[in-house]
């Protein structure tokens, strides 16, 4: 059976249904049984018995068709209405959490146009018009969209920098990484949740620093250094402002160019002793990320890689695994240029100015 692109039959298929029911009720006026005209027709002796009480009620004009017996169906200019109405979010519409449910969206369309869905026809509905259910991206409150946006023409300009001056680019972040590994989906019998193993001690263990470098013509690079916590009283437990000269330092002699970084506000970026150091390097410019902005830092790509693809759902056994895993997983992604091109695609960023 056909159907038509909104939604309901066609009309060529209405037709044909609605002299079925014509010739049926012809039959009736006769006194042909109703099995026989059943057979006759082609159709289920139920629907003749309907149609022949809807006969007695009203003749024939109570048999002809009412129309499609499917879902209220929203137009587009209401669904664009709607589409509005749900990028308000949840809140403004009386729901303490900022999750849509087909069960909420089902109540917007009630309130707005008065019409009644099931949530399976919600759900169709959401999907004929490109929704999904997604896990949704967290973002913090004290993120200025205005101030990112400006910070983006920075980056553009640090790009052409970069460009005049023949640079590198080079972005730079660092993680923390423990004992309890990421967990990632795996196959599992139905009902049976599957159990993963893992330390129950969660204090991190190991911190890395990674710069992922560009260059328009050359293959990117990524260049890391990890730091393994002793938890001895007193010892820091994060990078000085000399690890992260030292590594600025030997990523410079490995490039063999001037350097041009974009890095984050961390209080050891911005340090005297981390100004007086990039003031006192030619080969040194450095530009800083808008706060709370790590979309924009192709570095977070890696992190990502290297918790999915090589650390989520181990088990590990002693510090030592953990760091040998880690180091793996970075020296595998260091030698597939692809993932880092893919890591900066993802920021939207671009290696020249347009």
């Amino acid at each position: 059976m056909r159907y038509a692109q909104g939604g309901g039959l066609t009309d060529e298929r209405r037709e044909f249904r609605e002299g079925i029911r014509m010739m049926a009720a012809e039959r009736f006026a006769v006194g042909e049984p109703r099995s026989a005209i059943a057979k006759e027709l082609r159709v289920s002796v139920r629907s003749v018995q309907r149609w022949r009480r809807a006969w007695d009620r009203g003749g024939l004009r109570a048999v002809r068709s009412a129309g499609s017996a499917s879902l209220p169906r929203l137009s587009e200019a209401q669904f664009a209405i709607l589409e509005t109405e749900l990028a308000k979010g949840p809140v403004a519409h009386g729901w303490p959490d900022q999750r849509w449910t087909l069960a909420r969206v089902k109540t917007v369309i009630g309130r707005r146009f008065h019409k009644s869905y099931t949530l399976q026809g919600v759900r169709k509905l959401l999907l004929r018009h490109g929704f999904s259910c997604q896990v949704p991206a967290r973002r913090a409150v004290e993120r200025d969209e205005e101030a990112i946006r400006l910070g983006e023409g920075d980056l553009a300009a640090g790009g052409s920098t970069a460009a005049a001056l023949g640079a590198w680019i080079v972005f730079e972040d660092e993680a923390g990484f423990s004992m309890t590994p990421p967990t990632a989906r795996t196959w599992a019998r139905r009902g049976h949740t599957p159990v993963i193993r893992v330390r129950g001690r969660t204090s991190r263990q190991l911190s890395v620093a990674a710069l992922a470098c560009y260059r328009s013509g050359e293959r990117p690079r990524l260049i890391y250094r990890p730091r393994r916590h002793s938890h001895r009283r007193g010892d820091r437990r994060s990078f000085a402002w000399s690890d992260y000269r030292d590594l600025l330092i030997a990523a410079h002699r490995q490039l063999g160019a001037p350097i041009v970084l974009i890095w984050d506000n961390l209080g050891t970026h911005v340090c005297a002793d981390m100004r007086a150091f990039i003031d006192g390097q030619d080969w040194l410019t450095v530009f800083q990320l808008p706060a709370y902005a790590p979309e924009l830092n192709p570095v977070e790509g890696v992190w990502s890689l290297l918790r999915r693809g090589y650390t989520a759902n181990v088990a590990f056994t002693n510090p030592d695994h953990l760091i040998r895993t880690v180091r793996e997983g970075l020296r595998k992604i260091q030698y597939r240029p692809t993932l880092l091109d893919g890591c900066l695609a993802e920021t939207g960023l671009a290696l020249r100015p347009r």
